[in-house]
């Protein structure tokens, strides 16, 4: 567990080197703030929530999925991994340490999220614990894309697209429902109903939340079978 501890630290590290990084943290909570401060609470026809839940919902599409993406693909890029290796890191050890750095930030602007949002009691917990499903899906696709990508140029091209409907989508199927409907087996969608309506059966909506995690966490394992992280 010691070297899962010094890759973290070492993402730590990259990450507060690179403001772009820094950058894709903390956009959507901002954003979130000011609109919900500005706009939703000025407004007597606008819910106080209702950019909380959308950026909420863009925040996990986007983010997870990009850092852990960007964080392998250029380990990969730069033949860190196979130095890693060498060093006795183990396989799993390595990936404990990316993802868990992006899952304790993610964590963190979840909490924000709620704070921003106003939420209390099992609905600050609820909501909190909805995006923490959803950002644990996004950071296994994200690790399934880096780890097959060659590059970070390869892994932006792949994983830019994909992360552009996940992130996006919740917020058009606001104000259209035939989105919705069709995106509706994407966990980013899920993770919009439940945080936009808590008194709403949740059973579904968690169980394609999970479904998605299964599913990724398959992928994950297939791309890691034929591709592993060698350098």
């Amino acid at each position: 567990m010691s070297s899962a501890r010094s890759i973290f630290i070492k993402q730590l590290k990259d990450t507060l080197k690179n403001r772009m990084v820094l950058v894709q943290f903390i956009v959507f909570p901002v954003m979130a703030f000011v609109m919900t401060e500005f706009v939703a609470k000025t407004s007597d026809t606008i819910p106080d929530t209702i950019f909380v839940t959308m950026f909420g919902a863009m925040f996990v599409g986007m983010t997870p999925l990009m850092m852990t993406n960007s964080a392998i693909a250029e380990d990969r890029e730069r033949k860190s991994l196979r130095f890693l290796v060498m060093a006795g890191v183990r396989p799993y050890e390595y990936l404990l340490g990316v993802g868990g750095f992006v899952m304790l930030i993610c964590s963190i602007i979840s909490v924000a999220f709620g704070l921003i949002g106003g939420f209390s009691g099992p609905e600050f917990v609820k909501f909190v614990a909805v995006l923490i499903m959803g950002s644990a899906a996004s950071a296994l696709l994200g690790s399934a894309i880096g780890i097959i990508s060659k590059n970070q140029q390869a892994a932006a091209a792949i994983g830019t697209p994909i992360f552009m409907i996940l992130a996006f989508s919740p917020m058009i199927a606001q104000f259209n429902p035939s989105v919705g409907k069709m995106t509706g087996i994407f966990y980013t969608q899920q993770v919009n109903l439940l945080v936009n309506d808590f008194s709403a059966g949740a059973a579904k909506p968690l169980l394609i939340i999970l479904a998605n995690i299964i599913v990724l966490a398959v992928l994950f394992m297939l791309a890691y079978n034929k591709k592993g992280l060698r350098g």
